[in-house]
């Protein structure tokens, strides 16, 4: 473990417990990219600390990770509950909430539908929600600049006629 500032991250995960005597903790992952933050090396952020994972392996629908110089059940214990954060994986077509949220909605058209004031989860697609309530599908997005979500949508989804 190393001291260092923090950079600007995403919670990817949390620690619940510590499993065994050996320092392995419980993570509960909230992340989709579940293979590059579990490999052996990747280091996460808990706090201002730097943690690299040493091992990670799947354990009841969770993860039981091992950190560099975490050895002991003491140790494991100190981490219960932490938040841990990981700078974002750069994706060229990756779009994140935070670079959405507070946008306006422009269509096809060019026709301005407000602000979307969130991102719902939901299984098919995430749902960007607007001011006014109404729902439109994440997979609609074509694109994303400084200021507007750019969408196209089949005729009667925002109302048009």
């Amino acid at each position: 473990m190393s001291a260092e500032v923090e950079p600007t991250v995403l919670e990817v995960g949390r620690v619940t417990k510590a499993h065994g005597l050996t320092g392995e903790v419980v993570v509960i992952l909230t992340t989709d990219q579940v293979q590059e933050r579990t490999a052996a090396g990747t280091c996460l952020w808990v706090g201002d600390l730097q943690m690299e994972i040493e091992s990670a392996r799947p354990f009841s629908k969770r993860w039981l990770f091992r950190f560099v110089g975490v050895k002991d059940r003491n140790s494991a214990d100190r981490l219960r509950g932490a938040v841990l954060k990981a700078e974002p994986l750069v994706k060229d077509d990756a779009v994140f909430i935070h670079e959405v949220v507070g946008k306006d909605l422009v269509d096809q058209n060019d026709e301005n539908h407000g602000r979307i004031e969130g991102v719902l989860a939901n299984p098919a697609s995430d749902l960007l929600e607007l001011a006014d309530g109404g729902l439109v599908p994440f997979t609609f997005v074509t694109s994303v600049t400084d200021e507007t979500v750019h969408v196209d949508v089949p005729a009667g989804l925002l109302g048009d006629t």
